[in-house]
């Protein structure tokens, strides 16, 4: 057991949203809060469990997830998995991905859609994701070079006096 550095009643914590439904179907800007490998329920594959947070331009605070299937038994399965993962990659700027660590706070721009599950009923999907595109540049001012100092010869004047 352990007990917390102050007790919780619950007329003092806040309720819950309870808002489950999809989010409308449109291009958000999102966070990479998550990425967890996982094994598929048969077992016989790998993939990527993406906990993506919506920043805007609306529904912030909204959780999105996107499951990325690297390894699995049906090629076909496999490329569109490895086909999604390069293209997280790509907007992310990984060249090279050896730990999910390096994706963890990456600011995308996520294509969401609305699928109807038979399973699991109406839900977002993530179609796409690229680069984020709305954050504007880095802001850096380029400094101007100090002036190159002519030599002066012994005994010369300087160019400005005649």
């Amino acid at each position: 057991m352990a007990f917390l550095p102050q007790p919780f009643s619950l007329d003092d914590v806040p309720e819950a949203r309870g808002d489950f439904e999809p989010i409308p179907s449109g291009t958000y800007q999102v966070q990479v809060v998550s990425v967890e490998p996982k094994t598929t329920k048969a077992g016989t594959g790998e993939y990527l469990a993406c906990r993506l947070d919506v920043i805007g331009p609306t529904n912030q605070g909204r959780v999105l997830w996107s499951n990325i299937n690297y390894r699995n038994p049906n090629p076909t399965a496999q490329n569109i998995g490895q086909q999604q993962l390069g293209e997280l990659m790509r907007a992310m700027g990984v060249g090279l991905l050896e730990d999910t660590d390096q994706l963890i706070g990456g600011m995308l721009t996520a294509k969401v859609t609305i699928s109807d599950d038979e399973r699991y009923g109406r839900r977002n999907e993530v179609k796409g994701l690229k680069a984020e595109t709305e954050m504007p540049p880095p802001k850096t001012e380029a400094k101007a070079a100090p002036p190159v100092a002519e030599k002066a010869s012994a005994g010369s004047k300087p160019p400005w006096k005649k």
